[in-house]
């Protein structure tokens, strides 16, 4: 039952103030709550847009735990499935344990209460069926003696009910609240004659419900008529409920126990079997930063004991043939400059003779004069050889080193171009340069960069087929690009592999017209790369081919990209560079 409280009365204004001021008084301070609300409000978003990055961070933590350790896969995975099998295993098992306690339960109550229905119809079978006082004192009587005789079920309340047609007197009960607890169904179900039973929840001798089991059959008279009598038995089910709870609490204990006992079992044998392969992990990762006498431990005769040993025996195999390959590479390199520098004294020697003969040879025949004339061509790329060999044999020793200064890329190119100026006249080839009017300064080794844009230059000139020969330079806020871009007989993707390989040829066939010595390109690859740098090419068969050398503009700078495109604007498809 509610009741309404009246509200409380409203303070008159003191005297001498006005309406109207009262009204600007009252309207000041609802700004400030308003103010407090959405500061408030914003706060809570704060703490809402913090609390989604640290669950962010957390689960992005956990997967990349996740993805990092077996351990922890195979301990969930085992968890999961242990956890699962135990959840089936005990809710089966719980409810044929349920099922057999209330089965056994269920049975007694009927027995008893058939003994009891016997007992009753004993009791009343001389009963007054006019007599209220009497018909009420053989109920109570009959109640009392019903409690008191016990029975297999356990503990139980009675309650017996007399009814006359329609009407029916008040019940004799063991205990308050039962008979008003009955369900109408079962009421009615007994009324029209049987034994019935049913589940329903009964207040206890605290008031609180609690899971009963009701037994309710009609008790036989000698009265005839429109009388009759009901007998009700209620079995709280309390011993029951506690067994069940103390099965499930044991079998939830027995069961997480369980879990973790499997699991870690597995995470066990997943590290008898995962640490020796991360030790092979690791001393192979050791292997390959060059500590070639690291090894793996050897315990037992097992499976993993033969790993160890088969990895310590191709870890010894490895060294000795990475030990054999750097000796040959350390002779051939020794071969190399010992026979550059060894072949200077006489081509130096022999360049003389031949330079004589060649301020000569108008003297000469004409088949010796023209002798002379190949001999001094000839010399001359002998001695381009012996330097790059040199060259080569300092980057493959390591002692290729760079001479760092501010130089102009614009002035590079152009003094290139002009050098080779005279080369593309005499293949036919006409050579234009572009790039930006203002300076683009890099911190370079200007030698090299020369060096560079001659192969490459030169190489277009020679690949060309007289056609014009392209030479472009950009810059951006950290690199610089210069691309060579000729129109002659192209590369395949195949051959553009290869293309910086020592001594390689697209057409072995074809003879070098310009003089090179065919480690032109190899050296410029590696004088790109000593400058932190790109040396990169295209090429399309029949559509000609474009070399790009990037460089960073400050020295020991990272290059992230390129200012130029590697293909031709022209061939470039949508929305990418090709």
């Amino acid at each position: 039952m509610s009741t309404t409280r009246p509200a409380p009365p409203v303070p008159a204004p003191p005297p001498g103030s006005s309406s109207s001021s009262s009204g600007v008084v009252g309207a000041a301070p609802a700004a400030g709550p308003r103010r407090r609300l959405s500061a408030d409000l914003r706060a809570l978003r704060r703490r809402g847009v913090r609390a989604r990055r640290v669950a962010r961070r957390l689960a992005a933590r956990a997967l990349a735990a996740w993805r990092a350790s077996l351990h922890i896969r195979i301990g969930a995975i085992t968890m999961v499935v242990a956890g699962t099998v135990v959840v089936i295993v005990g809710m089966v098992l719980f409810s044929q344990i349920r099922d057999q306690l209330l089965s056994v339960k269920e049975q007694a109550a009927i027995d008893q209460a058939q003994t009891g229905v016997f007992y009753a119809q004993n009791e009343v079978a001389g009963i007054a069926a006019g007599d209220g006082a009497s018909v009420r004192a053989t109920l109570d009587r009959t109640v009392r003696q019903l409690q008191e005789r016990g029975g297999p079920a356990g503990d139980f309340e009675v309650v017996m009910v007399y009814r006359t047609g329609d009407t029916e007197r008040p019940p004799a009960v063991s205990q308050r609240g039962v008979y008003a607890a009955i369900p109408a169904g079962l009421r009615a179900d007994v009324a029209s004659g049987g034994q019935y039973a049913q589940y329903a929840m009964i207040p206890g001798d605290s008031g609180q419900p609690r899971p009963t089991y009701l037994v309710g059959a009609p008790v036989p008279t000698t009265t005839g008529g429109v009388e009759q009598i009901e007998l009700y038995y209620a079995f709280p089910l309390d011993q029951e409920a506690e067994s069940l709870s103390l099965f499930r609490s044991t079998v939830v204990i027995s069961g997480i126990a369980l879990t973790l006992f499997v699991a870690g079992i597995g995470v066990l044998v997943t590290r008898l079997v995962v640490d020796p392969v991360r030790q092979a992990a690791g001393t192979a990762q050791r292997l390959a930063e060059g500590q070639l006498e690291e090894r793996m431990a050897v315990r037992g005769e097992d499976d993993l004991a033969r790993l160890a040993t088969s990895f310590n025996a191709m870890a010894d195999s490895l060294q000795r043939q990475i030990t054999q390959l750097e000796s040959l590479s350390q002779l051939q390199q020794r071969f190399t400059s010992d026979v550059s520098h060894e072949l200077r004294t006489p081509l130096t020697t022999v360049q003389m003779a031949a330079e004589v003969l060649y301020e000569s040879r108008a003297d000469f025949p004409p088949h010796v004069a023209r002798s002379a004339e190949l001999m001094h061509t000839e010399l001359d790329r002998f001695e381009v050889l012996l330097t790059d060999l040199l060259e080569i044999s300092r980057y493959d020793a390591g002692a290729a080193v760079l001479e760092w200064e501010p130089s102009d890329l614009g002035a590079l190119v152009r003094r290139v171009v002009a050098g080779m100026s005279a080369l593309a006249e005499r293949h036919g080839c006409e050579l234009t340069v572009s790039g930006p009017a203002q300076d683009v300064i890099a911190e370079v080794d200007a030698r090299r960069v020369e060096r560079i844009l001659r192969n490459l230059v030169g190489n277009a000139i020679e690949h060309g087929t007289g056609k014009p020969v392209e030479v472009t330079w950009a810059a951006n806020r950290t690199a610089a690009a210069v691309t060579v871009r000729d129109h002659g007989v192209g590369l395949s993707p195949a051959e553009a592999q290869h293309v910086f390989d020592r001594f390689w040829r697209a057409d072995p066939s074809r003879v070098r017209t310009v003089g090179g010595s065919g480690l032109g390109l190899s050296i410029s690859l590696e004088d790109a790369r000593l400058h932190g740098g790109w040396l990169q090419v295209w090429g399309l068969p029949g559509t000609g081919a474009q070399f790009r050398l990037t460089l960073p503009l400050a020295a020991g700078a990272e290059l992230t990209s390129s200012p130029l495109p590697l293909r031709p604007a022209a061939l470039r498809r949508p929305g990418g560079e090709g």
